[in-house]
C-alpha cells in the first residue's frame, strides 16, 4: 500500500471552514490508500470537488467526476461507491471536512464493479471496519478485485483489476438493508454490467422528505468484439438491459444521483442552486428522462452491431 498525502485543494471548500483548536487532540493520519490506478481519464476523475450537501442527510463526497455518497444518521452512515484506489483518502477528508466520520461509516454499497467505482472501497472498508454488501454477481467481482467473464468490459482483461474486497455480503434484488433509521433498498439493474445495482432511500428537512434514488450507470460501453445481441460465448442480454432502464424510469424519483456526477447534470444543478434556486436538484422526471437517454443510446448500440459482421 502506499500513502497518498492530501492535497491542499480538499481541504478548503465552498461553505465549510476547517477550525484548528489549540489543545485539541491530534488529527487523524490520513487514510492508507491502495496503489493508484493509472487510466487516461483518471486525473480529470479524481480531481478535487468540495463535498456538499444534496438533501438532508444526503451529501456529496467524491471527487470530480466519480460520485460517493454519504448518508447519514446518529448510529451510523452508509457510503455508496468508493471511487478509484487513490480516491479513498479524498473521500476520507471530505467525510471529515462535512463534520462525520469514516470509522462512523456502517456499510458500503456499490453502483458496479468497475475500477472507477469499487477502486477505493478496500481501503475504506479498512479504514471504517463497515461491512460491505452488494449482489451476487458483484460480490464475486469485487472479491476476486476485477470483472466477471459475462461483463462487456472484460475483455479490458487486467486493466479492469482493483483491489480485492473481502467478506462482501450478498444481497437480494428489492432488499432494504438498515443501519439505525436508515433504510436503503437494492434495485437490479444489469446491463451496462451483470451486476449493476441501483440504491433508493428517501432523505428529510424537517417535515421535508424526497425520494432520491442513486441511479446505476446505463451506457452500454464494452470492450471491442462484445455483442450486446449475443453470440456464441454468451447469449443477448438486450431483454436486462430494457428491464432496468424500465426499472429505473418507474422508481419513485424527487432526487437523481449517478456513478459518474454528468450523467445526473450535477455541476448545473449546484450552479442552480448558487444562484439561488433552493431546490435545483428536485425533479421529478430526471428518472424518466436518465431512462429516455438510456434507450436511445441502447438503440443506437444494437444498430450498430446490425451493421457489424
Amino acid at each position: 500500500m502506499i500513502e497518498i498525502p492530501l492535497r491542499p485543494a480538499v481541504l478548503a471548500s465552498a461553505g465549510l471552514v476547517l477550525a484548528v483548536v489549540a489543545g485539541a487532540a491530534p488529527a487523524k493520519p490520513p487514510l492508507l490508500a491502495d496503489a493508484a490506478i493509472n487510466c487516461e481519464s483518471c486525473p480529470a476523475w479524481n480531481g478535487d470537488r468540495a463535498p456538499f450537501r444534496v438533501f438532508g442527510n444526503t451529501y456529496y463526497v467524491g471527487p470530480a467526476g466519480l460520485s460517493s455518497i454519504l448518508i447519514t444518521s446518529g448510529e451510523g452512515h452508509v457510503l455508496i461507491d468508493g471511487g478509484l484506489p487513490q480516491s479513498a483518502p479524498l473521500i476520507d477528508a471530505h467525510i471529515r471536512h462535512l463534520g462525520f466520520r469514516s470509522e462512523d461509516v456502517k456499510l458500503i454499497l456499490n453502483s458496479h464493479a468497475h475500477f472507477d467505482h469499487a477502486g477505493g472501497i478496500a481501503a475504506l472498508q479498512r479504514a471504517s471496519g463497515a461491512r460491505v454488501a452488494a449482489s451476487a454477481p458483484a460480490a464475486q467481482a469485487m472479491e476476486r478485485g476485477g470483472p466477471v467473464s459475462d461483463d462487456p468490459q472484460a475483455g479490458f482483461g487486467t486493466a479492469m483489476a482493483f483491489p480485492a474486497v473481502k467478506g462482501v455480503d450478498v444481497i437480494q434484488d428489492g432488499e432494504t438493508l438498515r443501519v439505525g433509521p436508515l433504510a436503503v433498498t437494492a434495485h437490479l439493474t444489469p446491463g451496462h454490467t451483470p451486476y449493476g445495482t441501483t440504491w433508493t432511500w428517501r432523505s428529510c428537512e424537517g417535515d421535508r422528505c424526497w425520494n432520491v434514488v442513486y441511479a446505476d450507470s446505463l451506457t452500454p460501453v464494452s470492450a471491442p468484439g462484445f455483442r450486446y445481441t449475443g453470440d456464441a460465448t454468451h447469449p443477448s442480454i438486450v431483454e436486462s438491459f430494457r428491464r432496468s432502464i424500465a426499472t429505473i424510469a418507474g422508481l419513485p424519483c424527487d432526487i437523481l444521483l449517478a456513478p459518474h456526477p454528468g450523467f445526473a447534470q450535477l455541476d448545473e444543478k449546484l450552479a442552480r442552486r448558487g444562484k439561488g434556486e433552493a431546490d435545483a436538484f428536485v425533479d421529478g422526471g430526471a428518472c424518466r428522462a436518465y431512462a429516455e437517454a438510456a434507450t436511445k443510446a441502447l438503440d443506437a448500440r444494437l444498430a450498430e452491431e446490425t451493421r457489424r459482421p
